[in-house]
């Protein structure tokens, strides 16, 4: 940390007193510890300009004494006592109470300003045995390490919640955090590891990093994208905006942020045996198609929320991955399939020759849906009995909005369930690219498909 002059305290702190910023942004600017400015304003609070003046005044025994029982009465942190007592440095009250508790009174006696005395006060606690077990300073002593260990373990969680792991790296941070509060080798000890691999790591926690930026990119487009993109579209999306890494390098970023993309879950089956026509497997999972309105791919999915249930029936043409068409129902009757085909078939141009794959459930058995789909010119095709393979795009898209929408976020009620719903089907069609659509979203591909045309 750099030295401030009496003058950089002062307008330092006015600067925080006077304005709007928070402590963190003004620390983070001007490289002073947070704990450490926060003490400065204390000190402003209790004693105005005065307090930054130097004094060079030697601390009696009797002060020293009184501002430690005063700290141990009322539980008071070293930064507040410094500030209530005019004192310009909370580690020199830390240092006081270390040398009582090891060596009492006498310790005190010894301090004095500069490193000269720090040397005999160190050279007389190394001769110093331990308190004896069972005194009031070995059970200061006690306390005070199990404050220290309290504090470490708390932030230590804190630090691991996100990346699932306690590393080096975590365990320094913490004691780069705890440092102005407790003694460094101490919480090294508590940390359990070489005292150099902190230092090794502190170095690296006061450089600056050179990957902040792309951090706080990924950061806006994985909210941006409510948690939906793994590393690989997030690097695609990075390149958009012009910042171009290896994927291996977001996905360790992502990692070290805490960021994941959100797995799939299984969808909903209504297969209820023959009660109609069985059509044959024209589709025969050639799922590729050149043009719009050449192959269509459509199932039925269940939501179960709040002791009700919805039912959705969406239409995908293959050629883009679009929907573009669907029903939401309560309840799976045939108006769910019915009225989804007539928005579907609004999409059909007079050239156009459609095949239209589904399962064998009940709905596309029924022979008014095989009817109105001769009526339109659409040829029937169907999943083999119990293949799901067969609708596999059609399956992606369920596990896909499932894992994106419904065991990502909360729900108020089915109402606002309804409205996320509608909202991520125009999410997925307008904004969420695909690698094989060479980086667009579904309507970007179908734009420059249809001016390619």
């Amino acid at each position: 940390m750099a030295k401030f002059t009496t003058e950089d305290k002062i307008q330092i702190t006015l600067r925080y007193v006077e304005g709007n910023e928070s402590i963190e942004k003004i620390a983070g600017e001007v490289k002073v510890s947070p704990p450490i400015l926060s003490g400065w304003v204390r000190l402003y609070e209790q004693h105005g300009i005065e307090a930054f003046i130097k004094s060079y005044t030697n601390y009696s025994v009797e002060f020293k004494l009184n501002v430690l029982n005063y700290m141990n009465e009322t539980g008071t942190s070293s930064y507040d006592t410094a500030a209530i007592f005019n004192i310009s440095s909370p580690g020199m009250i830390r240092n006081w109470r270390k040398a009582f508790e090891t060596g009492g009174v006498d310790a005190l006696q010894l301090m004095k300003k500069g490193p000269s005395s720090m040397k005999k006060v160190s050279k007389l606690n190394k001769e110093q045995q331990p308190p004896v077990e069972g005194s009031i300073e070995a059970l200061r002593a006690e306390n005070e390490r199990l404050r220290m260990e309290n504090a470490y373990f708390k932030k230590v969680e804190r630090f691991s919640s996100r990346t699932g792991k306690i590393t080096n790296k975590i365990k320094a941070q913490v004691i780069f955090e705890l440092k102005h509060e407790f003694d460094v080798v101490e919480l090294v000890k508590v940390a359990d590891i070489p005292r150099s691999t902190y230092y090794y790591w502190e170095k690296r926690l006061n450089c600056e990093d050179k990957y902040a930026k792309v951090k706080e990119a990924i950061e806006a487009i994985y909210h941006e994208h409510k948690g939906r993109y793994g590393y690989r579209r997030i690097t695609k999306q990075l390149e958009r905006m012009n910042i171009h890494h290896d994927p291996k390098t977001i996905n360790r970023l992502m990692k070290a942020m805490g960021l994941k993309c959100e797995v799939r879950m299984k969808k909903f089956r209504s297969y209820r045996g023959t009660v109609g026509k069985i059509a044959p497997n024209l589709l025969n999972r050639n799922f590729h198609a050149d043009n719009m309105n050449e192959k269509w791919v459509t199932d039925v999915t269940e939501f179960h929320l709040f002791g009700e249930k919805r039912y959705l029936s969406p239409v995908l043409d293959l050629c883009n991955g679009e929907i573009i068409a669907y029903k939401v129902m309560n309840r799976p009757v045939y108006a769910l399939v019915g009225d989804m085909i007539e928005e579907a078939v609004k999409r059909i141009q007079p050239d156009d020759e459609i095949v239209l794959h589904s399962d064998q459930g009940w709905h596309y058995q029924m022979s008014k849906y095989q009817n109105k789909l001769k009526a339109h010119g659409i040829r029937q095709s169907m999943s083999r009995k119990g293949n799901c393979l067969d609708n596999a795009v059609m399956e992606n898209f369920f596990g896909l909005l499932k894992s994106e929408l419904l065991y990502l976020q909360e729900f108020e009620s089915m109402e606002h369930f309804e409205r996320e719903l509608e909202e991520y089907i125009y999410y997925y069609n307008h904004k969420r690219i695909k690698a094989k659509l060479k980086d667009l979203s579904p309507v970007e591909y179908r734009t420059q498909v249809l001016k390619a045309a």
